[in-house]
């Protein structure tokens, strides 16, 4: 895969298929002319010679269009961590993945957790053709005890506050977070995890931990801290997201709550709804993550609730790491894989048939942005352009070439996929992803 970037002044994207169900041409087939960033029309047909000067067209059987997606849940480990993603690195994977816009979580080092990190971050990323939102810690060095400074970060540039994959134990101290942000009308983001219950968690505890030999952790660890954080959130009146579920309990404890409380949202990772703790008999390091893979019944669940919108978001939980925290004993082996090359196609081959299109292009789009509160762009005449082409049909092998990561911790080597991020547009920024596409 390559990446060929462009700034244009003036692009004509012709017969393209627009999937926005806002928009009154969703499922049309259209053209859109965008010059100097703003999408100045749209229309059935539009004449390559209405549109000026310096025009460059592009066609391609099967292209879609959509607004720019954006990722709820990604590690860039910067700083700290440069040698395994940095912010630059991590934006090219997003670029490569279709995405326009990214949310950071916190857990570098140090931990993003005054206004000087935040600042770091918006500073590091400016003027790309992925904006990077920062999240701030919850926590003092993300530890479930001290509060750290809300108002400071959030004036900086923090769309929300969140520990990451770690959990606040203290149930006082998750309170007075939930209370604190929402005086700053800020979206608190947890992981559910209780660890007295979940221990080492190397994987689901199920038949296949017994059968494998591996320490198993049970789905109520997870529910129990859904349970709580959801009753806490509810006497707080606060906005709270939960980062990525797994079980089948808990979609069906915030389907129960959701009938009650309109702050809660939730997430699930791509690729728990690929994969299940069967693929643990490999002991390939890359399925170590947390939250673990679980089983069949569990992912059924999983799709269920997006497809009823329970779970309101798709993350890619991009976590890049080294070879050396990845080709070691399974037991000693960091958590996660690399995820934004790979998030929409690998949801899209899996469950694209059940959940439709429209539906999976909003669970990286529009909903995302809905749970941080910010604006969500519009296909439409006189909007900035934030796009995102793609062609949902296509058949491609995902392979080593096509990571723009600076890490490769991934499972999906030689996986066929079926959906391709063709290009996107931000603004003047214009990148064509395949070789195929121009």
């Amino acid at each position: 895969m390559h990446q060929v970037k462009r700034i244009l002044l003036n692009l004509l994207i012709k017969s393209v298929h627009l999937v926005d169900n806002r928009s009154p041409l969703n499922g049309k087939q259209c053209d859109i002319h965008i010059s100097q960033g703003i999408i100045r029309k749209i229309a059935l047909a539009i004449r390559p010679e209405s549109c000026g000067k310096d025009l460059t067209i592009v066609r391609r059987k099967g292209l879609h269009v959509s607004i720019g997606w954006f990722d709820l849940g990604a590690n860039f480990c910067d700083p700290g961590f440069e040698y395994k993603e940095d912010i630059l690195s991590g934006i090219e994977a997003a670029i490569a993945g279709g995405y326009t816009g990214v949310m950071l979580l916190p857990n570098t080092v140090p931990v993003i957790q005054n206004k000087e990190g935040i600042e770091y971050i918006r500073n590091k990323s400016r003027n790309n053709l992925v904006e990077v939102f920062p999240a701030g810690a919850l926590t003092a060095d993300c530890q479930g005890k001290e509060l750290t400074e809300y108002f400071d970060m959030k004036s900086a540039g923090a769309v929300a506050f969140t520990d990451g994959k770690h959990t606040i134990a203290d149930s006082g101290s998750m309170l007075r977070a939930l209370q604190y942000a929402q005086n700053c009308n800020s979206p608190v983001i947890v992981h559910a995890d209780d660890k007295c219950l979940s221990g080492k968690l190397l994987m689901n505890e199920s038949e296949n931990s017994v059968l494998f030999g591996i320490k198993g952790s049970p789905g109520i660890a997870e529910e129990v801290m859904v349970q709580r954080d959801i009753r806490l959130a509810h006497y707080a009146d606060s906005r709270i997201h939960f980062l990525a579920l797994s079980s089948a309990g808990s979609v069906e404890l915030i389907r129960k709550a959701k009938k009650h409380f309109d702050k809660i949202t939730a997430g699930v990772t791509a690729y728990q709804i690929c994969f299940d703790d069967s693929c643990l008999s490999s002991y390939n390091t890359n399925f170590k993550l947390n939250p673990p893979l679980r089983t069949k019944a569990d992912i059924a669940e999983l799709i269920k609730g997006l497809a009823d919108d329970t779970i309101d978001v798709i993350i890619s939980d991009h976590t890049p790491e080294d070879i050396e925290s990845k080709q070691v004993e399974f037991e000693l082996a960091r958590y996660g894989m690399i995820g934004l090359e790979t998030a929409f196609a690998a949801v899209n081959t899996v469950a694209g048939k059940k959940l439709g299109l429209e539906k999976l292009v909003e669970k990286i789009s529009i909903a995302p942005r809905k749970v941080l509160g910010l604006v969500v762009p519009e296909i439409k005449e006189g909007e900035n352009a934030n796009l995102t082409l793609f062609d949902p049909n296509e058949k491609w092998t995902f392979t080593r070439d096509e990571i723009h990561s600076r890490s490769a911790n991934t499972p999906f080597f030689n996986t066929e996929f079926t959906g391709r991020v063709a290009g996107v547009v931000l603004n003047k920024n214009f990148t064509w992803i395949s070789k195929s596409v121009a």
